[in-house]
């Protein structure tokens, strides 16, 4: 599923995760967490993978267009059990 959302709003979300989430996204979606972390803004390509990502730039950071939103639903499914917790 395509998605677009502010850079800035991207790394809110990313910047609200708690400590491990990476390790933990990475693992359930059987990623390494380089790639995790590329999918937040990161750009370590020689340990992780693009992960189909497109930026361009504007207010709040630029757009961000997610090619596919699997990393971003687990990142806002922990952010929502951290709420219920």
């Amino acid at each position: 599923m395509n998605r677009t959302i502010t850079f800035n709003e991207l790394r809110k979300i990313k910047d609200s995760l708690p400590a491990g989430s990476m390790h933990r996204i990475a693992d359930e979606l059987n990623l390494s967490v380089e790639t995790v972390r590329n999918f937040f803004g990161g750009h370590n390509f020689k340990d992780g993978k693009s992960v189909g990502i497109h930026l361009e730039p504007g207010p709040d950071g630029g757009l961000v267009m997610l090619d596919d939103t699997t990393v971003l639903d687990k990142a806002i499914a922990i952010l929502k059990e951290e709420q219920r917790a």
